[in-house]
């Protein structure tokens, strides 16, 4: 079997190569990226794409498609990956995450690709008060990135597969340790701050809901995805994809994380605007289709890894919210050293 990830040098792909070179070490395993992050290690005892067969670079709005002759399966991670960096390139955001990836899909269906798994976000569901939400029920998605995850599964919905299979995983929010960390995630923000300055500080009143899984969780995931039958879901398959226990609120997570961290309390805004980006997801539809391959780590263990990790790092950096942990920081030194240009493309400065 060969698999080509996209997008494989950022927080998921190193957690992805190594659990796919576990469970399945004889397939050919490719990556395929930008490099914009492929600096920002934050463990070195391996290079994480050593478990790569071979690794590509380049931008996704020009994919090579001769790239995917003879793969069986596609796994598509490529995105600018988060709100900040949604709402500061509007335009590219739509550009990367919907356009290139629906040319992506197109390129595969014609290359013989048997397998397209899409990693979509629950993201899209927005503002959702009215209990847990399912596949079937209506998105309302808030912000550039979520529109763009959504955009793209219409796209895909609407497409001509011919026999290709088709896998949207519309994640929960991520978190847990990774060889390329990024402390601009819920969860893992709030233990950088417990490790800091024993005060988890919570930007807004702490009562938004969350769906959380760890990135070893969305690796088995993948797996799953990626080696479907159809008789698992049909051709084409939106699914949340997530676990029910790990609904939280904000401020239940900053709880957990202070009592994971000694001597640390909790701080929350409560002048704070309201976040309207408050979902709860039922993931009952993952539970029946994928059985094998649930989450299997805990809140707990999530945090726990997060502080193993960052401890062993040495990490000090109270100031981490301006630091190049966080992924709009290092678009932006990239911009400022003139590497990268306004709709995010390498200069000649960056040879």
């Amino acid at each position: 079997m060969k698999i080509l990830i996209t997008g494989n040098m950022g927080y998921v792909g190193p957690a992805l190569t190594r659990h796919l070179r576990h469970v399945m070490p004889q397939t050919t395993l490719l990556g395929y990226d930008n490099g914009y992050f492929g600096h920002c290690l934050t463990r070195l005892d391996v290079f994480p794409e050593r478990r790569l067969d071979a690794q590509y670079f380049g931008d996704m709005r020009a994919f090579p498609a001769e790239l995917l002759d003879g793969v069986d399966s596609v796994v598509h991670l490529s995105a600018v990956s988060n709100d900040p960096m949604g709402n500061r390139f509007e335009t590219v955001t739509d550009d990367i995450n919907h356009s290139a990836s629906l040319r992506l899909a197109e390129m595969a269906r014609d290359r013989g690709v048997n397998s397209f798994v899409f990693a979509s976000s629950c993201s899209m569901y927005g503002a959702a008060e009215d209990g847990p939400r399912k596949e079937s029920d209506s998105v309302n998605p808030l912000t550039t990135y979520a529109r763009s995850k959504n955009a793209t599964e219409e796209g895909l919905a609407s497409m001509d597969l011919g026999d290709m299979t088709v896998t949207a995983l519309r994640f929960a929010t991520a978190c847990g340790m990774s060889d390329r960390l990024r402390l601009d995630l819920v969860l893992n923000d709030f233990v950088a701050c417990a490790l800091t300055s024993k005060v988890v500080t919570v930007l807004s009143d702490g009562s938004p809901w969350r769906p959380l899984i760890d990135v070893r969780d969305m690796a088995r995931a993948i797996e799953w995805a990626a080696t479907r039958s159809r008789e698992q879901g049909g051709q084409l398959v939106r699914v949340n994809t997530g676990s029910d226990v790990w609904n939280y609120q904000v401020k239940d997570l900053a709880n957990a994380v202070a009592e994971a961290v000694s001597g640390t309390r909790v701080s929350i805004n409560t002048d704070a605007p309201p976040d309207k980006r408050s979902y709860s997801v039922d993931f009952s539809m993952f539970k029946s289709l994928a059985p094998s391959h649930l989450p299997q780590v805990t809140l707990e263990q999530s945090i726990a890894g997060l502080c193993e990790g960052l401890t062993e790092l040495g990490f000090t950096d109270a100031n981490f919210r301006n630091s190049e942990f966080m992924r709009l920081k290092v678009l932006e030194g990239h911009m400022s050293a003139g590497r990268l240009s306004e709709d995010l493309r390498w200069t000649s400065a960056a040879a």
